[in-house]
């Protein structure tokens, strides 16, 4: 184990490394989809609102918990109170089970990459085209094998010449190509016989609240919607930001750390609906809207470049290239928690806890390939959804470990530690905390309120 904890070298590279890991897939694939189901501008309003309240008391919580102890996630929390260590065993198995499926998927982004980056966007839009190769038997594990290795090679590497390195390079380029693809896609106009549509026209359905009909159960959706994409995307319970936030010099200015994570992660959803809801709108109307997750990616985005003409098959290649830089940028986060867990647990190098990691993530991403193929089954969730391995292991991880472990940090703070250990810790050097009244009242009673209400709707009990 390291001698003397590793840290960042200055506040722009824990900044743009834990943004890096709070902008991922969830930003592309599943926030513009919920935008689009309720209410377009409404969503958009309770998701600020929550990310100004929830989202800063989650995150504030967990990097001065990493900073504080100057520990893994995995003793971080028994650190602080022995009886309380079952936290971090949480936080560790989530990033643990998240690791290897994240890299199948990554392997479906570099898979699409190479398509549209060496001419061939065509065959994207092949009907069963996307089926085809998630159930193919070598393809898949081909991809996710050096998907892995590029998350393994940059934590091998440490966290300044790695993890702080890259993020310095690729969140600019990552936030360059989402504002350019944003902009071209307010700019875009088709008629396919059914009248224009405009890219303004999907930038007004996007962002103007839609309150036709709304009734306070249905608000309360509304809310555990962005709820639940807020508190999946900005990477807490899942040990990273305490992570990252061991590696944080104390001389840094924590709060404004948190703002800006809070910035560069709600840009990024903000813009990642204005680059596809718009587009989907224009070339495949409103009923087009309706899809999410790997559908929207793999199959709906491809047809939409390629209605683009030929323009389309560029910002195709910038698309995926974009999508892959989030996918990588996550998934060196979650590969991190864990290694430094197993470093600081074990007492061996970074460089040997790096290939256990990564064999250890390559094998079980093995069985979430074959999982479409060779070990395919169906398997009922409790959500009412049929899923596989790969869905299996996402709902264990997000619907339950996740909430769990992020109610008892609530409780643990706010009741037995005391929020005043993580304020002292986030104005240590003097810095203003102008949300501490709202801190103390969200860590204490209204976040493990509304992530209870999150995990009673994640088991399917509301």
């Amino acid at each position: 184990m390291e001698k003397k904890r590793s840290s960042f070298s200055g506040s722009i590279g824990f900044v743009l490394s834990a943004a890096g890991s709070a902008v991922g897939l969830g930003n592309l694939w599943r926030f513009p989809y919920l935008a689009a189901k309720n209410g377009g501008g409404l969503f958009l309003l309770v998701y600020l609102v929550l990310v100004l309240t929830f989202g800063f008391t989650l995150l504030v919580t967990e990097i001065a918990i990493g900073r504080y102890t100057r520990r893994s996630p995995l003793s971080a929390y028994g650190f602080l109170n022995k009886k309380w260590k079952w936290i971090g065993t949480f936080e560790v198995l989530v990033p643990f089970m998240i690791l290897p499926y994240y890299c199948a998927i990554g392997g479906w982004v570099l898979k699409y990459c190479t398509v549209y980056l060496t001419g061939r966007s065509i065959d994207a839009v092949e009907e069963g085209y996307f089926g085809d190769f998630i159930s193919g038997v070598s393809q898949p594990v081909i991809f996710m094998a050096v998907f892995v290795l590029l998350t393994s090679f940059v934590i091998y590497r440490g966290i300044n010449n790695g993890i702080e390195r890259l993020s310095k390079i690729m969140m600019p380029v990552l936030i360059i190509i989402v504002v350019l693809i944003a902009a071209f896609a307010v700019t875009l106009k088709h008629d396919d016989g059914s009248g224009l549509r405009t890219g303004l026209q999907g930038l007004w359905i996007y962002l103007v609240p839609d309150l036709s009909g709304l009734t306070l159960t249905g608000f309360l959706k509304v809310l555990l919607d962005a709820m639940g994409q807020l508190f999946y995307s900005i990477s807490v319970a899942m040990g990273i930001m305490i992570s990252y936030g061991s590696y944080l010099g104390d001389d840094n200015d924590l709060i404004n750390g948190v703002r800006q994570i809070e910035f560069f992660d709600t840009a990024v959803a903000f813009l990642a609906g204005i680059m596809t809801i718009l587009p989907i709108y224009v070339f495949m109307g409103k009923e087009g809207m309706d899809s999410s997750g790997p559908s929207l990616l793999f199959v709906s985005m491809p047809r939409v470049f390629q209605s683009m003409g030929a323009a389309g098959a560029f910002i195709g290649g910038l698309f995926f290239v974009m999508v892959f830089l989030a996918a990588l940028t996550s998934s060196i986060s979650l590969m991190e928690a864990v290694v430094s867990s197993i470093m600081e647990r074990f007492g061996i190098p970074r460089k040997k806890a790096t290939v256990i990691e990564g064999a250890i993530a390559l094998l079980i991403g093995l069985a979430v390939c074959f999982g479409y193929n060779i070990l395919y089954f169906e398997f009922p969730l409790p959500t009412g959804s049929t899923g596989q391995i790969l869905d299996i292991m996402d709902y264990i991880s997000n619907n339950v470990l996740m909430p769990v472990a992020a109610i008892g940090t609530c409780i643990f703070i706010g009741w037995f530690v005391k929020p005043e250990l993580i304020i002292k810790e986030a104005t240590k050097n003097g810095e203003s905390f102008r949300r501490k009244n709202l801190y103390v009242l969200m860590v204490k009673f209204v976040s493990p309120v509304l992530l209870t209400l999150l995990f009673l709707k994640s088991l399917g009990v509301i």
